[in-house]
């Protein structure tokens, strides 16, 4: 077992931006870098305090060090799952039917029989909630047609995203057999990320009791946070001999979700109080400030078949430290006029985000369509219809 011993020290925090692989906010995150001092111990192999909106880590321990991660596997598992949903191959209220292999897992599990039919909507809170391992096989085998073709789209799908530290060899975590199902709490940070942009999993995930089989079988969250920490949206706990506790937990305050992530814990309890200390720690510490786009106004063009040009930029997050949001200003970087041909989306301009004098970012500001060159024979016409014509 490693120990995290800070004592004394001044933690530089860097802001991470995980945007070509992580995208799918239209927004601009900055580039700022973080200072705290903390002392802080915590008795675990690995740990990451990331903020959601804009990929920030706010605080890690041996966060790119391979570790098994256990039942946190089933974030991943659930982001193909919500993937799927969102596109349409998979339904809530589809039925499906369950296989002598899933119902052979051991675990935690909610007990499926061979043959037993369950709408995927319930085997997705039992995955969720109770972490049942038969559920989470279940609903692979009906995207997939077997667990190994969903387990090789998990590998897939976590090599978009850019977890580099991490191999799964199954969908729900049991290791017993496994000889390299590894991931890093870094990687569980950015596929807990992915996964919360579903917003339908943290209905799920924020439930602390639920039935299925029509009221007859109870599921308790195996996430005691979620029914005892303030803000507790998830997300996923896993607890193996190999793994040792891990949890990754999210929660939201004031507009500001965090990601924390422990993995080799010695017991439930600790992993909660690491977890529970971290988050305190960011709430108390960071907050998240958002500017949404500004109207322009439209800049004239020079030699274009359009004479203005109109202007849009993206909403724009940065996190600081608590109490600095409102000391930030804004400047806004655009020439007088601009010069045809002009491109959809081509960067016009800039929008300039400071505190104190410091810079936190910059978002873009882009054209919004695309104005041709003016040809001679269109600015003939043009010149004939306002002189000749009036």
């Amino acid at each position: 077992m490693s120990f995290l011993v800070l004592k004394n020290s001044r933690i530089l925090i860097s802001v991470i931006l995980l945007i070509a692989f992580i995208s799918g906010f239209s927004s601009t995150t900055s580039t700022y870098a973080l200072d705290n001092t903390q002392d802080m111990s915590f008795e675990c192999e690995s740990a990451i305090l990331m903020e959601a909106k804009t990929g920030t880590v706010l605080y890690s321990y041996n966060p790119n060090k391979p570790l098994p991660p256990a039942s946190v596997t089933k974030i991943m598992t659930l982001l193909l799952i919500m993937e799927a949903i969102e596109s349409g191959d998979l339904k809530y209220s589809d039925i499906i039917t369950a296989s002598a292999y899933a119902a052979s897992m051991g675990g935690s599990q909610i007990f499926l029989k061979e043959g037993e039919q369950m709408s995927a909507e319930d085997l997705i809170k039992s995955v969720v909630i109770a972490s049942a391992n038969d559920a989470a096989v279940a609903l692979a085998e009906h995207l997939c047609g077997s667990e190994d073709a969903f387990v090789k789209k998990m590998n897939e799908r976590a090599a978009e995203l850019g977890m580099i530290n991490t191999n799964f060899e199954n969908t729900n975590g049991l290791d017993d057999s496994t000889t390299n199902h590894v991931t890093s709490a870094m990687d569980i940070a950015i596929m807990s990320r992915e996964l919360i942009k579903h917003k339908d999993i943290l209905k799920f995930s924020s439930t602390w009791m639920d039935t299925i089989r029509n009221g007859s079988f109870g599921l308790t969250n195996t996430n005691r946070l979620v029914r005892f920490y303030t803000g507790a949206t998830g997300l996923k706990t896993g607890s193996t001999d190999k793994a040792k506790f891990c949890v990754s937990a999210t929660a939201e305050r004031n507009g500001m979700h965090l990601i924390c992530v422990i993995m080799g814990a010695p017991t439930s309890s600790v992993r909660n109080s690491i977890a529970t200390q971290l988050l305190n720690w960011g709430f108390a510490n960071y907050e998240l400030f958002e500017s949404n786009a500004p109207e322009f106004h439209p800049l004239r063009t020079l030699g274009g078949v359009e004479n203005l040009c109109y202007l849009t930029s993206e909403n724009f997050y940065v996190v600081v430290p608590k109490g600095q949001a409102k000391n930030i200003e804004t400047k806004i970087n655009l020439p007088k006029d601009i010069q045809a041909p002009i491109s959809k989306n081509q960067v016009i301009g800039n929008i300039e985000y400071l505190s104190n004098g410091k810079a936190l970012g910059t978002s873009p500001i882009y054209a919004t369509t695309t104005i041709p060159k003016i040809d001679f024979a269109t600015l003939l016409l043009r010149v004939f219809s306002k002189f000749v014509l009036k």
